[in-house]
């Protein structure tokens, strides 16, 4: 009986020191037999983003929804305690507003921050524990990475590849 076996998958990192570089291998990647399978940078790159086409992130609209429920919700509870405690301050009314807004700003810093890590958490898809398979710790500090998945007979073809385009291979098994 005839078995038929896929060929074993290898993973490629093209590392490059310079952005220009690493953001035309990826933009250049589709086009080829190899099949790009993820980007890492040492820094935020806008170069990266727009040839990988990433969407804005969601996470500032979690913050701006925290924001506004803090400032609400403290103001509430503002208005909620002075009325059951019923304090008079200096013949002012119960309910005055100009000093609740400090509780509101309070609470809209805080209910930002809880919405933006609500934000991070559930956007990011965190914790994210097999990413760092196919890592290189360069990646960290000076280098971009384009990593590139190839069949077990294409490996040398696209190590030379990004050795052409001015980077060096690093080979991860499967």
């Amino acid at each position: 009986m005839k078995e038929d076996r896929m060929p074993a998958e290898r993973y490629v990192m093209g590392l490059f020191s310079d952005e220009d570089q690493a953001a035309a291998v990826a933009a250049d990647l589709p086009n080829t037999p190899w099949k790009l399978a993820r980007v890492h940078s040492p820094i935020p790159s806008h170069k990266l983003a727009q040839v990988l086409k990433v969407k804005k992130s969601a996470v500032g609209w979690f913050t701006l929804a925290g924001g506004i429920i803090g400032f609400f919700t403290g103001f509430l509870l503002a208005i909620f305690t002075a009325t059951r405690w019923g304090l008079i301050v200096s013949g002012k009314p119960v309910v005055s507003l100009i000093p609740f807004f400090i509780v509101g700003f309070e609470f809209t810093i805080l209910f930002a921050v809880f919405g933006n890590v609500i934000g991070l958490i559930t956007q990011t898809d965190l914790p994210d524990y097999g990413g760092l398979q196919h890592y290189d710790p360069r990646c960290s500090g000076s280098h971009f990475g384009v990593l590139a998945a190839c069949s077990e007979d294409g490996q040398a073809e696209l190590e030379d590849y990004f050795r052409r385009k001015g980077g060096q291979a690093r080979v991860f098994e499967a």
